[in-house]
């Protein structure tokens, strides 16, 4: 079971609540995206911007947890949004919590492939 603010966020989430969104975020937070820096975020302002903008572009998107260790303050996750602007997203993301709210998120997250998807080194093998 996960760090109880996680599952609110994720209540929240699925339930298109802003405000209960960014309830959830400290003044101070940060997002990062190691592998996509330029989209790293500042404050619960711009979270909540930016799910106004997924929940309008996605509004089938829904938000599980599907897997979860917690380490300290840390919660390391495993992700599953589906529907995501016609995607399926899978991935980790790294939630720090302290003194009752998210300060700090770290995402790996990514698109999942379709049936078709070319595989490095060339087509995917024929399955029987």
């Amino acid at each position: 079971m996960s760090n109880p603010l996680v599952q609110r966020l994720i209540s929240a989430l699925n339930s298109h609540d802003l405000d209960s969104v960014t309830a959830c975020f400290a003044p101070d937070f940060h997002a990062e995206w190691p592998a996509h820096p330029s989209r790293d975020i500042q404050g619960p302002e711009q979270v909540r911007r930016n799910w106004e903008m997924i929940f309008k572009m996605s509004p089938d998107i829904t938000i599980e947890m599907t897997n979860s260790v917690e380490v300290g303050e840390e919660t390391w996750g495993e992700w599953h949004y589906t529907k995501a602007a016609g995607q399926e997203l899978r991935g980790v993301i790294v939630v720090t919590v302290r003194d009752g709210l998210i300060r700090r998120s770290r995402f790996y997250m990514e698109p999942v492939d379709g049936p078709d998807a070319a595989t490095p080194g060339g087509p995917r093998l024929a399955r029987d």
